[in-house]
């Protein structure tokens, strides 16, 4: 099983980025799919999520309006898509599969907000 994040970097505030996470050793559509985010020294924060047939989708507040989750079932891969960055969104972000008890995790792509 492997979940593989890319797309992260530097961006300056205001900027946007989309993040991929490539998936593959499991049935990738049988399995919800989440963000998570983790700056230095805090808590693992959840940020998006999104239902094994793409139907639906779910934010946190923080991101809410600025970030969109979407999901390729075809290509095994999700992606967020990541507008109107703060400095605060500054974290390694992880992508998650989820079915029942089930879950797997990526090693995380770094997004660095900063002028």
């Amino acid at each position: 099983v492997q979940l593989v994040e890319s797309g992260g970097g530097l961006v300056q505030p205001g900027g946007s980025l989309r993040l991929s996470c490539a998936a593959s050793g499991f049935t990738f559509s049988d399995y919800n799919m989440n963000w998570f985010r983790q700056a230095p020294g805090k808590a693992r924060e959840w940020v998006a999520g999104i239902r094994a047939d793409g139907s639906s989708a779910i934010y946190a507040d923080s991101v809410k309006g600025r970030f969109t989750i979407s999901r390729d079932n075809a290509k095994n891969t999700v992606y967020l898509q990541m507008n109107g960055l703060k400095p605060e969104d500054t974290a390694v972000y992880l992508c998650e599969a989820r079915r029942l008890i089930r879950n797997y995790w990526g090693q995380g792509t770094q997004v660095t907000v900063s002028s």
